[in-house]
């Protein structure tokens, strides 16, 4: 399975919510109101503003679905290699 590397900068981030709307088993908000990545599988509270994640092409594209639809593009996510995939370069 991949493994990508997703960053919410929590400067950037207002709260939409649209990332967990998408991909709640990827993004939850905090007492801040700022997105943080869950960790599949992991026990809830394992939550921080940047994680590598190993997932299958459907969650890998349900994540990039959630970042889309940022209206800050607060989320970053990178391949195993640092590649940026989202947003565009």
């Amino acid at each position: 399975m991949p493994k990508i590397r997703v960053q919410v900068d929590p400067d950037l981030c207002i709260g939409a919510a649209s990332c967990v709307t998408i991909a709640p088993e990827t993004f939850q908000m905090n007492d801040e109101n700022k997105a943080w990545v869950l960790d599949h599988g992991e026990e809830p509270g394992g939550s921080t503003y940047e994680r590598w994640l190993e997932v299958t092409e459907d969650e890998m594209e349900n994540i990039i679905l959630g970042a889309q639809s940022c209206p800050t593009l607060a989320i970053f996510i990178f391949d195993e290699e640092g590649t940026q995939l989202f947003p565009d370069v």
